[in-house]
């Protein structure tokens, strides 16, 4: 018995959407009230963030997500942007329209100042490569011929799966907090890794009557306790609408000077998008891609202090 590239890669981000769910609680309550209502959850896309430096044996920046995404199938398709906060990304289709898109950013390490540059490479220089050789064997078979045997296949999804945490040591607390003042993207990184920074609701295909648009939904949430956005991103009718819950606070692990100790700190939000249509070559479809203004915004929902 055989499986498909393509469904390891939904039991992947079963895995993955799986563990989201228990950190982020809001996510978990949006799909509680969309289901209770008799409606769909569909995840628009999943996005992560990276460190473009020598992170040891992990490959760096974008490198680290796309080495995996190109041996399942997904295509990079455009690039973004953001120079403000030094960030680059870009984002994977699938040959599927209905799996979800990819948008993995990574941050120019080397603009920052030499202290904050130190901080950062010293802390990922000697990551460990969390992918066995066995899996890297697997997923170029994966990329050569499309499937593997089924036992393989599910051996390759549980090392997948855990290769989307943080991979480098748990970091000092006065490093945490000395970056988080020049860039809280770097922060979280350090702090998270390559876990998931947010899945997104693909609103479209929600399918709840009494929600049918991006802003009856928020209103919704809102009503229902779930702490949102101040404002949606984008216009009524345009090809691109996004707002997202805030994001939750976890105790993450960090080296205090007793020790490690534990330090409140924000993890992820759960993102919400409705996408408009668009002519493509003649043919009408939504919109697959993102809007760098848009994006720039929703990067600070994960701020925990004002930088």
């Amino acid at each position: 018995m055989k499986v498909t590239a393509k469904e390891i890669t939904e039991a992947l981000f079963a895995q993955l959407w799986a563990k989201y769910l228990e950190r982020v609680s809001y996510a978990r309550e949006y799909q509680r009230l969309v289901v209770e209502k008799g409606g769909s959850v569909v995840n628009d896309h999943v996005a992560f963030r990276t460190l473009n430096t020598h992170t040891g044996e992990q490959p760096e920046g974008i490198k680290a997500i796309r080495h995996i995404l190109t041996c399942l199938e997904y295509t990079q398709v455009e690039k973004y942007e953001f120079k403000k906060k030094k960030l680059k990304a870009v984002h994977f289709v699938h040959p599927d329209p209905m799996m979800p898109k990819i948008f993995v950013s990574q941050l120019e390490v080397d603009e920052f100042p030499d202290w904050a540059q130190q901080i950062i490479k010293s802390a990922v220089k000697d990551t460990p490569y969390l992918l066995s050789d066995s899996s890297i064997e697997l997923l170029a078979t994966l990329k050569e011929k499309g499937d593997l045997p089924r036992l393989a296949g599910e051996a390759l999804v549980q090392d997948l799966a855990q290769y989307f945490r943080r991979p480098w040591k748990i970091p000092r607390k006065d490093d945490v907090l000395k970056l988080n003042d020049v860039s809280q993207y770097a922060a979280w990184v350090l702090l998270h890794g390559n876990a998931v920074n947010h899945f997104t609701a693909y609103i479209n295909y929600q399918n709840v009557p009494e929600w049918p648009d991006l802003a009856t939904t928020c209103k919704g949430l809102a009503d229902a306790g779930i702490p949102m956005k101040d404002a949606l991103e984008g216009e009524k009718g345009g090809i691109l609408q996004q707002s997202a819950t805030l994001a939750v606070k976890e105790d993450v692990e960090v080296k205090g000077e007793d020790g490690v100790e534990k330090m409140p700190w924000t993890y992820a939000y759960y993102e919400l998008a409705e996408r408009g249509l668009v002519i493509e070559n003649g043919e009408e479809k939504l919109f697959s891609g993102f809007l760098g203004e848009q994006a720039r915004h929703l990067f600070d929902m994960t701020r925990t202090r004002d930088n």
